[in-house]
């Protein structure tokens, strides 16, 4: 017994030295974003050569970026999507979402943006747990994805809570392979694949869930938070998960969903200027490339310590050694 607690704890050390200590990484740019409604940004993907972004109030619009040294200049795409499917989501969760989105606008509740590789637009709605494709040629459809998949997801312990649903989305550059993020309470990553023209759960769609909490960066007292996700994007064969709460971007395998690494932004995140009333964690946007991180700030109506009210998008340089680099 005592041998097998000594092999435990060796396995562990270097795990929690991990957690304890993570690389920060280092902050290229800050530019503030005008013309997105209500500061709501919820997504960020690089697509044809530009940044793009979707807010969770607007149902019928997501935003080309363009930069000059001051900020980001968002242009409205206009669309018009059909009604979404139904997924078989509780009436009661299907209820609270509706009533949200009558009182603040966003009926769908846009929480994500991916792109693939030909160009099309992939957008994930919280509220219908289901995802819109904007393709380059036609009109706006929703993605037929498996019937057992929010069905496994539940099973497994996710999409129970209100406001607590999906929360980021991946493609990667073929297109047929499609990750979604359950938020919290569990949390945890799901997967299908497109096999010709249909969306399927090849081995089961959930690749892991998992529910408990973890301290927040010092800055913030080390307070137990939920763990979450809230974002979510996919580069060389590695998914990167957005963690709000504990200011950090891990990489984890497309096999299962583990974590094989983690930096944390929390130092330039959490400093005296950038600070929001609220004490949680306000990044909701993630684009991973090889160059580094996109990471955009969902401010809503907040203005943080230096009085900027519109929300924000960082550019963090890569690690040194790359996205791949080992401990």
């Amino acid at each position: 017994m005592q041998r097998r607690l000594a092999a435990c704890l060796l396995l562990c050390v270097p795990l929690l030295a991990n957690a304890a200590a993570l690389d920060e990484l280092k902050l290229l740019s800050e530019l503030p974003v005008s013309g997105v409604s209500g500061g709501n940004l919820s997504g960020l993907a690089w697509c044809d050569g530009a940044l793009w972004a979707v807010s969770d109030r607007d149902d019928q619009q997501l935003y080309r970026l363009e930069s000059d040294e001051s900020q980001w200049q968002a242009t409205a795409e206009t669309f018009v999507a059909p009604p979404a499917p139904d997924v078989r989501l509780p009436w009661g969760l299907r209820m609270r979402s509706w009533v949200a989105g009558l009182v603040r606008g966003g009926e769908l509740d846009f929480e994500g943006l991916s792109c693939d590789a030909a160009g099309n637009r992939y957008l994930l709605s919280e509220a219908k747990a289901a995802v819109l494709q904007l393709p380059v040629v036609g009109e706006p459809n929703w993605l037929k994805l498996p019937q057992g998949q929010v069905r496994q997801a539940r099973a497994s312990g996710m999409l129970l809570h209100y406001n607590s649903l999906l929360e980021g989305i991946a493609v990667d550059p073929a297109g047929e392979r499609l990750y979604l993020a359950a938020e919290r309470m569990r949390r945890g990553l799901l997967v299908v694949h497109k096999q010709r023209s249909t969306w399927r759960c090849t081995g089961g769609c959930v690749l892991f869930s998992e529910a408990g909490t973890e301290p927040a960066p010092a800055q913030l007292g080390e307070k137990e938070q939920p763990r979450d996700f809230s974002g979510l994007s996919f580069h060389n064969e590695k998914l990167f998960t957005l963690e709000r709460q504990a200011h950090r971007i891990c990489r984890r395998s497309l096999g299962n969903g583990q974590v094989e690494r983690c930096w944390s932004f929390a130092a330039e995140a959490l400093t005296p200027e950038r600070r929001y009333p609220p004490s949680y964690g306000l990044a909701e946007a993630l684009w991973v490339d090889q160059g580094g991180a996109w990471i955009g700030v969902d401010n809503g109506r907040f203005s943080r310590a230096d009085g900027e009210s519109r929300p924000i998008i960082w550019r963090f340089a890569a690690p040194k050694g790359g996205w791949g680099s080992r401990p």
